[in-house]
């Protein structure tokens, strides 16, 4: 049961991936900007997931496969980070590639606080 638990929300996370680049590259174009906006948006997400879990006992682990290791693990994806940053470099475009790497670490980092934080406190 558990495997089915991860992959069902790893399915749904990732077609939810695809769908908000494909959004998001609808509205400007081939970019970046699909890839950060989802690993931030899963880095609140998880955040908030998981500060719900510990501030209330008894969760079961089910939900934790289903959409912190499912939903999360796949709806957020560091490798495209990594891949899109060297194709910056290898372009040339330094700067970039530092805003996408930085940014993304740094930006998700206060998100996955936020979320902590909102999880805790306000559920």
């Amino acid at each position: 049961m558990n495997w089915l638990l991860v992959a069902l929300g790893g399915s749904l996370g990732a077609v939810c991936r695809y769908a908000l680049d494909k959004s998001i590259g609808g509205v400007l174009g081939t970019t970046i900007l699909g890839t950060f906006t989802a690993n931030i948006s899963g880095s609140l997400l998880l955040g908030l997931f998981m500060g719900m879990a510990s501030a209330r006992a008894g969760w079961p682990q089910s939900y934790n496969l289903l959409v912190a290791v499912g939903f999360c693990g796949s709806f957020t994806t560091f490798s495209t980070v990594t891949v899109a940053s060297i194709k910056l470099m290898e372009d040339g475009d330094y700067f970039k590639a530092i805003l996408n790497v930085g940014g993304s670490l740094l930006v998700g980092l206060i998100a996955a606080i936020l979320g902590l934080w909102i999880g805790r406190n306000a559920f």
